[in-house]
């Protein structure tokens, strides 16, 4: 176990005091709740060159859902309540609603590079070198395009004010840096455009009754663990307002959605 010299601050406060919860700190992971602001952290992440090859997501993905596999109580129930409102049953149909027809649309995250509906101009952040290579020639046929990289990084290198929209679809979980993503993409943000973030819902019954068994847990590429007022806080401190989106099944569901808007100065 790495000592407390080695730990990270934490990434929504900055602050340097964190106490460890214990039954989710699987050796050698320490996950923590910061003193300050309670904000839950993984305190000693893999730095990026270990997430880009050795825990990339494509690696990773298939064997953590297998291992979580039957440790849901709630989402079944969240499921259904989703399928009667319709809710995301066609995802892109929000983007448009929110970032509207021909957009520019940045998906940080942005994997195989399919997510965003043929409407949208896509662009992308890919941490992965195999599914950069993919997604990168999917968005150049639609006349946009992906950078390889992380994504606290390479956000910076777009203009300001280029995008309509922004996506986090199960990306700022694994970002390290999240403020400095959010400041990034506030930057790169139209006044008028919006964030739309998909995290896991640190605060659901779910997790609260099956405790280390809870499908949100990933060592070591979830490094931070979300609840609706600390997403809130964060994206505050970057600037924005948030709009809850699946708030009819936030309780019982393992995902938190909302949309960000810049705070009017």
């Amino acid at each position: 176990m790495l000592d407390q010299s080695a730990y990270r601050h934490c990434p929504a406060c900055e602050a340097t005091g964190s106490t460890q919860v214990n039954a989710y700190s699987p050796d050698p992971w320490s996950v923590a709740d910061c003193d300050t602001c309670s904000f839950v952290f993984l305190r000693n992440p893999p730095d990026y060159e270990a997430l880009e090859e050795d825990f990339a997501w494509e690696k990773t993905y298939l064997t953590k859902q297998d291992s979580s596999k039957g440790s849901t109580v709630f989402s079944p129930l969240a499921r259904k309540v989703r399928v009667r409102l319709n809710m995301f049953r066609d995802q892109n149909r929000w983007f448009v609603k929110w970032f509207g027809t021909g957009g520019k649309v940045l998906d940080i995250g942005c994997g195989t590079g399919d997510r965003l509906a043929p409407s949208l101009v896509p662009y992308g952040i890919e941490l992965s070198k195999a599914l950069h290579a993919r997604a990168d020639a999917h968005m150049k046929a639609r006349g946009g395009a992906c950078v390889q990289g992380a994504g606290a990084e390479t956000i910076w290198d777009f203009d300001p004010g280029m995008f309509d929209g922004i996506v986090m679809f199960s990306y700022l979980e694994h970002e390290a840096e999240v403020m400095k993503v959010l400041k990034g993409a506030h930057r790169a943000l139209k006044d008028d455009g919006g964030v739309f973030i998909r995290v896991p819902n640190y605060s659901s019954l779910n997790r609260r009754v099956i405790g280390p068994k809870w499908c949100g847990f990933r060592y070591p590429d979830h490094v931070n663990y979300f609840t609706l007022q600390s997403l809130t806080n964060v994206a505050a401190r970057a600037g924005f307002t948030t709009q809850l989106v699946n708030k009819l099944t936030l309780p019982v569901d393992d995902n938190i959605s909302v949309l960000l808007r810049k705070i009017k100065t």
